[in-house]
Parts: structure tokens; sequence; C-alpha cells
């Protein structure tokens, strides 16, 4: 705004605790569960309980009880956080059955699909593995299987365009997939021609989302509203790359989005809708640190954002552009990656070494050059993985006040929950009886998932046990009373 100030800092509320039921640091899945189902879970788990039970999570209530749903995000619309409001599966890797939920899951008392517009990355996972470029475990043509069902499959910007001109309507389903895996960091797609002619921006799904799903909402005697989750995901996955210039760009976009959706929240509670705009994040990733000690002398208590500025590519995209490169030298390192791509004229011999020694390994290639330009910013990150710090809560519009201070991230699905009167056990009730093959002899794979999968996949890290770990549950229970 010219003072300094994003969209977000005029809706700061509090503060959100994001720890999960086996560990005082979460991953995605059990803090996207806590806003979906509003209870804890361990790690790696998608919508189902520490004892391993499917719960009903908001999205579903919603529309079990009349209300339009979407999601958007630019991750995977398979990845954690937005599987976790529609996919029930113990470990957040099982992708294929992910997908599955989303077209597949079509309970009488949901009246069809849970999730009435998906827009986001991910379109491996719809494509059968005898596909060039599938994910899937299985030969399930998903995206055929879609259109069977009256699903609306939008792929590409050119799509996107014929749906708009088409008058994006609100009958049936859409689905819209716009990457084959997460969809580009967004400096990398403003700066690709390419890219901009295959994904749109998040700022640009919301407003189509918040089209459809404002129409959709007002049909019928009821007339309910909608219940909408946006996520910018590749915000987190810079900040596990330790990227601070595919961070920036994405949190900028982010705030973007914020400042559309908060004047058409306004707009909407002016004439009388009672319309909430919740923006938190399920965990903080980096352990990202403005000011960095560089040196062994007494510290500056300086930072460089302008540094930030000279970069034109996120350092993954650098990362594989040398990857790709047949014989890159170190001169072209330095006036392609450093120069060009980051902005940096005094690379260093060793820095220029180091990232020529790495010139088949893109992964260790972008953090090598993360680390470049976050030192010359004095950017500080602590880990690769995430924090188990508090995490800002921002909201605006009706009964945005009944979010205000330190709250569990728990008590945002209940907040959600309670202002839209959502009965979170009607969904929990009928998922128990989908996923059990004693009650349903009709049972398909997805509908026994949980209870065959639930001892494979499970990564150390995931593991729902407790006691032999101090960091597990047992210890969070004396360590911070009863979830």
């Amino acid at each position: 705004d010219g003072q300094g100030r994003l969209p977000l800092d005029d809706m700061l509320v509090g503060t959100s605790r994001t720890r999960s039921s086996n560990s005082l640091i979460t991953d995605s899945a059990a803090g996207a569960t806590a806003f979906s189902c509003a209870l804890k879970t361990y790690n790696g788990a998608i919508g189902i309980t520490p004892g391993q039970e499917p719960c009903g999570t908001v999205l579903e209530a919603a529309k079990r009880q009349g209300f339009a749903t979407g999601l958007v995000a630019t991750s995977r619309l398979t990845h954690a956080t937005p599987a976790s409001f529609y996919a029930h599966v113990p470990d957040r890797d099982l992708e294929t059955e992910i997908a599955d939920f989303l077209v597949d899951e079509d309970g009488s008392d949901l009246k069809g699909l849970p999730v009435d517009f998906a827009f986001g990355g991910g379109r491996c996972f719809f494509l059968p593995n005898s596909t060039k470029g599938s994910c899937r475990t299985d030969d399930r043509d998903l995206l055929a299987r879609a259109k069977e069902k009256g699903i609306k499959v939008v792929q590409g910007m050119a799509e996107l365009r014929e749906y708009r001109e088409e008058g994006g309507g609100d009958e049936g389903t859409v689905l819209g997939l716009f990457a084959d895996d997460h969809m580009d960091y967004e400096i990398d797609r403003q700066k690709n021609t390419i890219l901009t002619n295959e994904q749109p921006s998040l700022k640009e799904m919301t407003a189509q989302a918040l089209r459809y799903l404002s129409a959709a909402g007002q049909k019928g005697k009821k007339r309910k509203g909608f219940f909408l989750m946006i996520e910018g995901s590749r915000i987190d996955m810079a900040g596990h790359n330790n990227d601070p210039v595919g961070h920036i760009h994405d949190m900028l976009s982010y705030q973007s989005t914020v400042q559309y959706v908060r004047q058409w929240v306004k707009a909407q509670n002016d004439r009388g809708t009672q319309t909430m705009l919740i923006s938190v994040s399920d965990h903080e990733t980096g352990g990202l640190s403005v000011g960095r000690q560089i040196t062994s002398e007494y510290p500056e208590y300086l930072w460089y954002p302008e540094t930030l500025a000279n970069a034109t590519q996120s350092t993954t995209f650098l990362g594989h552009k040398l990857a790709d490169e047949a014989e890159p030298t170190e001169d072209w390192i330095k006036s392609e990656l450093f120069e060009r791509g980051l902005g940096i004229v005094d690379a260093s011999s060793k820095e220029l070494d180091d990232v020529w020694k790495a010139r088949t390994n893109a992964y260790r290639a972008n953090r090598l050059l993360a680390d470049a330009i976050s030192r010359r910013a004095q950017l500080g990150w602590s880990t690769a993985g995430h924090s188990g710090v508090d995490v800002n809560l921002y909201a605006y519009g009706y009964n945005s006040t009944g979010l205000v201070g330190n709250v569990e991230n728990t008590d945002i699905g209940l907040h959600i929950a309670n202002n839209m009167r959502l009965n979170l056990d009607g969904p929990s009730r009928r998922l128990l009886g989908f996923c059990s093959p004693q009650t349903d002899p009709d049972f398909s794979p997805i509908s026994i998932v949980i209870s065959i999968e639930l001892n494979k996949h499970l990564h150390s890290w995931f593991d729902p046990g407790a006691g032999k770990q101090p960091n597990r549950r047992i210890g969070l229970a004396h360590y911070h009373g009863d979830f």
C-alpha cells in the first residue's frame, strides 16, 4: 500500500498452535485435517482419526447440508492439504486412491461428488499408468471416468478461456487440471510464455471459483451459500527448498488473492449476506528468519530485501536448467544462473565450482543457489522441513472476532463448522459405514482402503503409534494436556 503494509496485515486476529497428535511439529496432512475435521491426528493422516477411522470434514458436511463446495490449490489436488478436505486414507502418499475420492466418491447423502469445483495441478494422478507421465499405480483413466460422469474437465488456459466464454456455468461439477505435477512457482509462470499459456494464477483460479460457487450456492429454495478452500501451496514448497525467490513471489501472489477475496467478502456482507474469510497456515516451513549472521563477527542487524528483487527465476527452476544443460561450463553457470537468474554479479570461484560439481543433481544445485542468494539477503533458514512455531491467524467479515487470541488449529475447524451450522458427525457415520466391508457387501477397492492399507506405506515420521519415542502422543499428553 506504499507504507509497507500487505492485505493480510489489517486482518490479523491471533495465532494458531500447529502440533499434531503425535508430534510437536506437524506435517501438512495432520495440519489440514485439524482444519477439515476439527481434530488432531498423526502426521501423514488424511481425513482420519488417530484411531484410524475416517472423520467427516467441513467440506463434506457442507455438501451434505446443501452448500456448494470448492477447492483451489497450486499444488496437486491430491496433495496433503486439499486432499484432507475430501479424502480419507492412512498415508498421504496414497495419491492414486486420493484422486479416486475426487471423481468416484458419490454417496447418496452427499448428493453427488464431495467437491463441486476443483482447480489445481496433479493431472498425472488422473491418467492411467500405461500413459506417459502418469503417476497412478493402476491403469484407471480418471479423466475419462470424470467425463462419463458428466464432470466438466478443463485443462490449460485455452480451455479455461473457452469455459469462461461459455459463461463458466454453475451446472454440474468442474475439474480443472493445469499441470501434470504441482503448478509452477509464480515467478517462473510469469517469466515463461509457455507456462502463462497453460497455467492460470492463483487469483485467476480463485476468481473463477467465486463466480461459479456464488451462483451455485444460491440455487434452490434454501440458497445455502458455499464453502471454498484456497491454498497458495507453493509457498510451503519454496520454504522446503529454502528458496527465497520462489517464496516471496508466491507469497505476493497469495496476498493479491487475499485482497481480491476480501473485497468480494466485503461486498457480500454489505449486501447482508453473512460471509467469512479465514487465512492461516497449517505450519511454518523452513524456519525462515529475517536477519542472518554470516560471519563470526558481531551481527550487523541487517537484511537486504532488494537482493531478492534482482532475481528473475526461482532457484528450483535454475537447478533444473543446469541439470538439463548438456555441457555447462563455469562461465555459463556464472552468466546464466548467477547473473541472469539471481542477479548476483559477485559469485565467488568456490560458489561457481560447487554448483558446477552439482550440475547433474538439480536438487543439490537448487540448494546451493538458494543459499547463495539467501546469504546475500541475510536471510536465515533453520530446516528444510517444518518448524513448530505458532502461525499467524487472520480473519475478516462475519464473526471474525470469534478467533481472536491464541487458538488450537482444531478451533479453526470448529469455528467454520459452528458458523455454517455443520454437523460433522453425519459424514463421519456415513464414512464408517462406507469403509466397512462387513456392512457393505458391494464394497469397492476404495471402500476398504482404510482397512487393508493401514499397515502399509507408513513412513517412520507418519507413525500413528505412541510410547516408543519421547515426542509421540504420550509425551504430548503430559506436555500440554489432553487433546
